[in-house]
């Protein structure tokens, strides 16, 4: 039986500043592992950047979301890519890996074994509210489906109409208490 419909896609606030997704994915735990890991399979679903897993390690991610679907959409005034700077907190192999995102907020991804595959859960702390938090809820939901896109071995949707149609979906979502 499949049970990913019984796990909400969208993202929760756990608390104001606390943001928790979930996702529960095709194939094995080191496949995933990788996906978070490897800067030329995350750049297919999140940023590249090499990420070393050593806690106190400075790095950078940089997110190109003009080239992010399958294909891209042509647009007037393309998404310019930006960077961010971050440090590792902590690496546990294949469970879970925590990162500063300098900024921005604390992010961890945590991997448990699940009976359709794997289940990931995204936590994203330190949200500012507003339109910042907006932005981050539509595009953890955004880059999440298409790291489930890129498993599953399905085309990725254009992440800058993805992002925001998601970001009108949150908006209301927000605006209902529904968040």
């Amino acid at each position: 039986m499949n049970t990913l419909t019984k796990i909400d896609p969208h993202a929760a606030l756990d608390g104001p500043t606390t943001l928790v997704i979930k996702r529960v994915l095709p194939g094995t735990m080191e496949r995933v592992w990788d996906y978070l890991t490897d800067s030329e399979l995350r750049s297919s679903w999140l940023a590249s950047g090499a990420m070393p897993l050593e806690p106190g390690a400075d790095f950078e991610l940089t997110w190109n979301n003009n080239d992010m679907g399958d294909p891209p959409a042509p647009r007037a005034e393309p998404v310019p890519p930006h960077t961010g700077a971050c440090r590792m907190i902590a690496v546990d192999a294949l469970r879970s890996l925590t990162f500063d995102w300098l900024g921005v907020g604390e992010v961890t991804f945590t991997l448990k074994h699940h009976a359709d595959g794997v289940l990931l859960t995204t936590t994203h702390k330190r949200l500012t509210q507003g339109d910042k938090q907006l932005n981050v809820l539509a595009g953890w939901h955004g880059h999440l489906d298409q790291l489930l896109a890129v498993l599953e071995g399905r085309p990725r949707e254009d992440m800058p109409t993805l992002h925001a149609r998601l970001k009108a979906v949150y908006a209301e979502r927000l605006a209902a208490g529904k968040v």
